[in-house]
């Protein structure tokens, strides 16, 4: 190689923060090259998490199915348009960060200049020893670089909490006092083309004549990821999805989703009612996925909430939007505090609870072929689509740790598996509180009643037989108990049990079959995934009117 790269390098190393509009870390990227240098943003499907054959070591569920990296895939094409419009690219990747890092800097003789690799911070020990390998690597090369960790996927800032030594242990003093003292940033804005983040028009010429092959074109397939022909067929759309029609990955489709559910279809007035549906798009706000890979901030959806109170209505349906999402911040800051305890056996709590291994009831749960229609329901949805209602979650919840008796943890991997919105913090904290093992609910374990849940959500039987058309015939009466049908009766609707719908895998009249609630402590149908049981009034929020990096 006869010439190099001189100057500084400012690497945007896109993670879960897939957007443009309000990303501090991309920000604070662009401040950096103000001053000079070339800004290159970049992504890495790691091959740590992006591989059909990478599982993990309690249930060998895969730590990413391919209907989520397809989700991915769509995300990324839609950054990488985004940033084109605004005369920038994105390189795609697929490996190691570390061993990527050290192939842009070998190809661009970076040995002589400084490196700055700008990030959304992340917190759990996987992608820390990331970070940490990268950091190894590129100091070994005797190259001078910065790692910047810059926090941005939460409503509030961490760095303006009013608790010393970390945020309290259970929800509702949080609650208070963020409420009472904190205000939610105000979003930043998306760069425009004429901002920091446009490459050098030469940038190709550059990248030619340093002997560079990096592409602004490549983007992987579900293939090149390591998913099979069956993966693949496996993420057609299924028509009963209660995903938003023709659905997609990518800033844009979260940003039209928001606009839709909030000012088009003024849904956010009846979330509060609305929010324990279980068939169609709008009965919840579906902002999750996107959430999840940082497509969109909480900050934006908050915004949006604030500015439909101010010009149509304020509710206790537009306060509890942003509600959940506080929720979903208290989660991410209580991770924070605990790190991988929140993936012990033990939990938070450290309570010692013994689990009954039993595969057979395991594969009976996650093919939802369990004799318990509500549960078979959800977990055929699940599968299918890669979604679950709330309310399914925490009945499937419920019905794996108590009634089947089995590890938690199997459950919280599963779901790391197929939900397209898996989030951290959020699945497996709700595990832990499902088990009864964390404390953001004091170590208390809600017992679920499926049979009542069935009659509570699922009145009139429509989601169970959308989902389970074998008991489509069956009558309101028995369609969320089957088992207590007579040879008649399951003879007159076509559905004998153990031939066209598996009987129960564990005796109703123990575990959850009852219309009468079990009597296991306090709260037996109190949510896993809101840590406040008791009664919640509506709270408030409040914006800065100016927010800085």
């Amino acid at each position: 190689m006869t010439n190099g790269f001189s100057g500084v390098l400012n690497i945007h190393w896109f993670r879960n923060d897939l957007r443009l509009l309000d990303n501090p870390a991309l920000c604070y990227t662009r401040q950096l090259s103000s001053n000079g240098g070339i800004l290159l943003p970049v992504f890495i499907f790691q091959s740590s998490v992006y591989d059909s054959n990478v599982k993990t070591k309690l249930s060998s569920s895969r730590r990413c199915g391919p209907r989520r990296a397809q989700f991915i895939l769509e995300a990324v094409a839609d950054l990488r348009h985004n940033l084109e419009r605004c005369g920038s690219g994105l390189i795609v990747k697929v490996g190691k960060p570390e061993i990527i890092f050290e192939e842009i800097a070998r190809q661009m003789d970076c040995t002589s200049v400084v490196i700055n690799i700008v990030c959304q911070e992340e917190i759990f020990s996987d992608e820390l020893y990331i970070n940490g390998a990268v950091s190894s690597r590129l100091k070994s090369l005797g190259i001078k670089f910065n790692l910047h960790s810059i926090p941005g996927s939460t409503l509030y800032d961490k760095s303006k909490l009013p608790f010393e030594g970390g945020v309290p242990d259970t929800f509702s003093p949080f609650r208070k006092e963020v409420e009472k003292h904190c205000k939610i940033g105000t979003p930043l804005d998306a760069p425009s083309n004429d901002d920091g983040l446009k490459l050098p028009h030469n940038i190709h010429g550059i990248l030619k004549d340093i002997g560079c092959s990096l592409d602004y074109t490549y983007t992987p397939t579900l293939a090149d990821l390591g998913y099979n022909k069956e993966d693949i067929e496996s993420i057609c759309v299924d028509p009963r999805s209660a995903m938003p029609k023709d659905y997609r990955g990518g800033e844009t489709f979260a940003i039209s989703r928001v606009k839709e559910y909030i000012w088009d279809k003024d849904l956010i007035q009846t979330y509060f009612d609305t929010r324990n549906g279980m068939i169609g798009s709008d009965y919840s706000t579906k902002f999750a996925p996107w959430l999840a890979c940082g497509c969109i901030s909480p900050r934006y959806i908050a915004r949006e909430c604030s500015r439909y109170e101010e010009l149509r209505v304020k509710s206790k349906s537009t306060y509890w939007v942003v509600f959940e999402l506080l929720v979903r911040d208290y989660f991410r800051f209580f991770s924070m505090k605990h790190g991988d305890a929140i993936f012990y056996r033990s939990g938070t709590v450290g309570q010692k609870r013994e689990w009954a291994p039993n595969p057979i009831h395991f594969q009976a749960w996650k093919d939802g072929m369990t004799g318990y229609p509500l549960i078979d329901a959800n977990m055929r949805e699940l599968l299918k689509t890669g979604f679950m209602s709330n309310r399914g979650r925490q009945n499937v919840c419920s019905f794996l740790v108590i009634e089947l008796g089995l590890d938690w943890r199997l459950g919280a991997e599963f779901f790391e598996e197929v939900l397209l919105d898996y989030d951290v913090s959020s699945n497996w904290l709700n595990w832990q509180n499902g088990a009864g093992v964390s404390l953001c609910t004091g170590g208390r374990l809600n017992r679920f009643n499926i049979v009542k849940q069935s009659k509570t959500y699922d009145e009139s039987g429509a989601y169970v037989r959308l989902w389970c058309p074998e008991l489509q015939n069956v009558s309101d009466e028995f369609i969320h108990t089957p088992w207590l049908m007579n040879e008649k009766e399951m003879n007159e609707c076509n559905v004998v049990l153990g031939r066209d719908y598996p009987s129960p895998i564990v005796d109703p009249d123990v575990h959850g079959g009852s219309v009468r609630p079990k009597k296991q402590g306090k709260g037996t149908t109190s949510s896993i995934a809101l840590p406040v049981m008791k009664s919640l009034s509506t709270g408030s929020y409040q914006f800065d009117q100016i927010q800085s990096i």
